[in-house]
């Protein structure tokens, strides 16, 4: 039974109302001075408080203080004989929930509690009933031949919906999950039929990683802006729905998308983002910067003179800032000076703690409690973008007149299923995408196979003659102490392969209030 702590010094003309609200099945609890209301809250457990403004001795707001400082979640309603702008105030800012108007009849007081109080529930319950009603209409666009643009449209939805379910009903959650994972499938055989047409010269297809500078940034400096670039590595659409309400009061925000080119890797993704130029051609052109059977952190050190090269190939001179942060430290480092980088006309930076955190969880048995599914490892994602530097940066731009464009390499997907893999000693290790020579695997739905890299834009140099790309939320696993590897890395986050949330990419475009 919810308790509701009313405060009023004329309490006792409010029997009506409180007869009322215990007939719809509340408790109410009844005081007439705010150092009553006080002493209950730091002794009893109470759901919602009702709080009469102006009361003999401590007035309502003292006791609203009070009340926060002792339990700063607790939702107060204030009452009031008018409409003050600091009232208004009050709410806005967050120190009560709501406040009502004397007088007040036992409706108001119904409804405004079943609001604060049921909200989460109500907001579930509805979210259900539409999901379901339009579950048959979305299955129908889940197939191999909708169109590119159709499978933004379905990954947004699901996204949507996974997030707008929240911790509901499990059943329901099932439903979804079920949902999402037959997509998944249905665009694995999508790309199967696509993609190695995209590579070519198709006219029907959508933005692809190396397309991001000449679309997105190019034509900004050629109008004379000051362009920040940042690149968060590993972050997928549904992190950056809950990055996008921080920043919203900040700058007016206009969401696009792209697709990562295969692997949806760093080494590949980002470089080709940088390079403005596909795997294949990065190889060809700049073999002292990027050389295919590098280690994979060898292949990451030169994206500054890869944008270099690509700027002078579209005849753009300038002198641009780059930084790269892959901890702590180097991200707060940047945002104390971030005013500095918005004197120049472009300045890009990569923040990697989006993809260390993937990595982690893979690791630590802590991050796994925090975060054992998907809902719980954004919730985790939230947290720490809260508190980050990279939000300190987005804050002082803010200031500045500038263009953000914010996007990403590649997603993750959790990996929930595994597919033993063949091949020679000088195959890749990666668990979402291997290239090598002859390369085989237990289940051809699993993959996506690439027997001829250069019409895949992929280097073929050495002993590589074919890539294998995991589709779903499959990963590779070698049959040599197979039960070990599968178990390690079963329920893991990794990317490298083709899945919506691996490929299909925010890019956002901020331009400041």
């Amino acid at each position: 039974m919810p308790k509701i702590l009313w405060a009023d010094d004329e309490i006792d003309h409010l029997q009506s109302h409180i007869i009322f609200l215990e007939k719809k099945g509340f408790e109410i609890t009844p005081v007439t001075n705010g150092d009553d209301a006080v002493s209950l809250i730091a002794s009893e457990a109470f759901d919602i408080v009702y709080l009469d403004e102006q009361m003999p001795g401590m007035g309502g707001i003292e006791t609203l203080e009070k009340i926060k400082s002792l339990q700063p979640s607790l939702p107060v309603v204030m009452i009031t004989k008018s409409e003050e702008e600091s009232i208004m105030e009050d709410a806005i800012g967050g120190k009560i929930s709501d406040y009502l108007i004397k007088p007040v009849n036992p409706n108001q007081i119904l409804l405004t509690t079943k609001r604060l109080l049921e909200r989460s529930r109500i907001q579930t319950e509805k979210s259900a009933q539409i999901y379901l009603r339009q579950f048959n209409e979305l299955s129908s666009r889940i197939h191999p031949g909708s169109h590119w643009k159709e499978w933004i449209d379905v990954y947004k939805e699901l996204t949507q919906w996974e997030i707008d379910l929240g911790d509901g009903d499990e059943g329901l959650q099932q439903v979804l999950s079920d949902q999402f994972q037959q997509a998944n499938k249905e665009f694995g055989k999508f790309l199967d039929q696509e993609y190695r047409d995209w590579m070519g010269k198709s006219d029907s297809r959508p933005t692809l990683s190396p397309e991001i500078f000449e679309k997105y940034v190019n034509p900004r400096l050629d109008k004379d802006e000051h362009v920040m670039f940042f690149i968060i590595d590993c972050m997928r659409y549904d992190q950056w729905l809950i990055f996008e309400p921080f920043l919203s009061n900040y700058f007016s925000i206009d969401t696009d998308f792209y697709y990562s080119i295969l692997p949806t890797a760093t080494p590949y993704s980002r470089n080709s983002i940088f390079a403005g130029l596909y795997p294949a051609d990065i190889d060809r052109m700049y073999p002292d910067l990027w050389q295919q059977g590098q280690d994979e952190s060898s292949l990451n050190r030169h994206e500054e003179e890869l944008l270099k090269r690509q700027l002078e190939r579209h005849g753009i001179d300038i002198n641009f800032k780059y930084e790269k942060m892959l901890n702590a430290t180097s991200g707060r480092r940047v945002a104390e000076k971030i005013q500095s980088y918005a004197q120049s006309k472009l300045a890009t930076f990569v923040f990697n703690f989006v993809d260390t955190l993937v990595h982690s969880r893979s690791d630590s048995d802590v991050i796994k409690e925090l975060a054992p599914d998907v809902s719980a490892f954004r919730s985790v994602t939230e947290a720490w973008f809260q508190h980050s530097s990279l939000l300190q940066m987005f804050k002082g731009l803010a200031k500045e007149n500038v263009t953000l464009i914010i996007t990403t390499d590649h997603g993750s997907v959790r990996a929930l299923r595994d597919t033993k893999v063949y091949g020679d000693k000088d195959t890749a290790t990666n668990l979402r995408y291997k290239y090598g020579r002859n390369l085989k695997a237990n289940e051809s739905d699993s993959v996506i196979f690439m027997d001829d890299p250069k019409q895949f834009r992929l280097p073929a140099v050495g002993n590589i003659n074919n890539y294998m790309i995991a589709r779903e939320d499959y990963y590779f696993v070698y049959p040599t102490n197979y039960h070990r590897y599968q178990n390690r890395y079963r329920d893991t986050f990794q990317h490298g392969g083709a899945s919506m949330e691996e490929m299909i990419l925010p890019i956002a475009t901020l331009k400041p209030k």
